[in-house]
């Protein structure tokens, strides 16, 4: 039987997870990247229990859990520096069995594209779903650039690549996702803007935090490498960019908060601030796959970054799309009717995570005095009932198991070591 062949449609986290949980499935995997360089943006990436989970079935768990560099208390505060409200990493890991890890996307990239054969990723190649397969057709996928050695040429410069399955991680504004179904409305504008930047850490120690403003919010948190991940977000029309530079909007807005914040915009370039509107989705699309094609990640279901689980869900898309996809040995046999297995797991699921963290998302927006004393208020009676309670955000989420074996598994939260088994 010929070794079935999967084309991946971006290396970003979900569709790198992608590819290497399908790799160590049997399936012979390209991987399409439009940047000319798997350099991921100077960004951190929240990944809690359930995204180690994820990780443990492609045996790279522990490698993540090595990362953590929360120590001692942290939780919700005012830009004045008060505390509304407090929790630990001990606190998650008893809830949930393991710490949230702030990680740099950076690192995560690196542990996952060493997992790929050489020229498994082809960077410098923009690409899209030409068609998506199904009733016993192969789907297909157009690239431009970058070249590669199957399929066969669509026209100069553009090579059309033929697969079993195509794994569209192409992101919030995915074309794919528009390819499949025509007309679906597009993720809508969340209401607010993010910054995020990653700088050293500043000389006078600080507890890992966010704060919550008026219709703004700063978080900050330590990585491993002794560096510090910063990240804000603040209610603003969409599209808007400073004139003078993002690190002087931030400078605006935050300047005068609490310890760190100054230290941190003190120190941190001009140009090394990232800025991104937020969008969700807006509505679920009518499944997660057609024909031979599935949507992963962002393409399928935009979030806001208010429980810190956009890239957490693209991760457990990816392992449990290459369970329901099969071991090479079963070949495209079947494949349609594994697909919608995919749908029926992940959709119901990832909507709902859509939905509660654009709760979130718009008690973050809240900005009139009396809005906010009320915000305040119920964070501080939530304090006083124990850091526990501020964790149900993450109930049944967080505490997600995967479908299929870890590697090496052991005891809840002590998984991973990479061994030989196939996921």
């Amino acid at each position: 039987m010929n070794q079935p062949r999967a084309v991946v449609i971006g290396a970003g986290i979900g569709g790198l997870t992608a590819a290497v949980a399908l790799h160590l499935r049997g399936w012979a995997v390209t991987v399409l990247e439009r940047a000319a360089a798997l350099e991921p943006v100077g960004a951190g990436i929240a990944l809690a229990p359930n995204a180690q989970r994820a990780l443990d079935v492609i045996g790279v768990g522990d490698a993540v859990r090595a990362m953590s560099a929360w120590q001692g208390e942290g939780g919700l505060r005012t830009p004045s520096g008060r505390w509304l409200s407090r929790t630990t990493p001990d606190a998650a890991a008893e809830r949930f069995g393991g710490p949230v890890v702030v990680a740099h996307r950076a690192d995560l990239v690196g542990l996952l594209a060493a997992l790929l054969p050489a020229g498994a990723v082809r960077t410098g190649t923009p690409a899209e779903v030409a068609g998506p397969g199904g009733d016993g057709r192969p789907a297909t996928a157009r690239a431009t650039g970058g070249g590669g050695r199957s399929g066969r040429r669509g026209g100069e410069g553009v090579r059309e690549y033929t697969a079993d399955l195509v794994v569209a991680a192409d992101g919030i504004h995915s074309a794919a996702r528009q390819v499949l179904f025509p007309g679906h409305p597009a993720p809508r504008y969340a209401g607010f803007t993010a910054w995020r930047f990653v700088v050293p850490a500043p000389e006078r120690p600080f507890s890992p935090h966010e704060t919550w403003g008026p219709g703004s919010v700063w978080g900050t948190v330590p990585l491993h490498d002794g560096r510090v991940y910063a990240y804000a977000t603040a209610t603003v029309p969409a599209g808007e960019r400073s004139p003078d530079g993002e690190r002087a909007e931030l400078l605006r807005r935050f300047g005068d908060w609490h310890h760190p914040v100054p230290d941190l915009l003190a120190v941190v370039r001009p140009g090394g601030v990232l800025r991104g509107d937020v969008y969700r989705a807006a509505t679920a699309p009518p499944a997660y796959h057609q024909g031979r094609t599935a949507l992963l990640g962002d393409a399928a279901h935009a979030m806001t970054p208010n429980l810190g689980q956009g890239g957490c869900q693209a991760i457990e898309d990816a392992v449990v799309l290459a369970h329901h996809a099969g071991p090479g040995t079963a070949g495209a046999a079947g494949l349609e009717r594994r697909l919608a297995a995919y749908t029926r797991d992940r959709l119901p699921r990832t909507m709902e995570v859509v939905r509660r963290s654009g709760r979130i998302g718009r008690l973050t927006t809240w900005s009139s005095p009396p809005a906010r004393a009320l915000r305040t208020a119920a964070f501080t009676a939530l304090d006083r009932l124990g850091p526990r309670l501020a964790l149900r955000s993450l109930d049944g989420i967080a505490d997600w198991e995967p479908p299929c074996a870890a590697y090496a598994a052991g005891p809840r939260g002590t998984r991973g070591g990479g061994g030989a088994a196939a996921p």
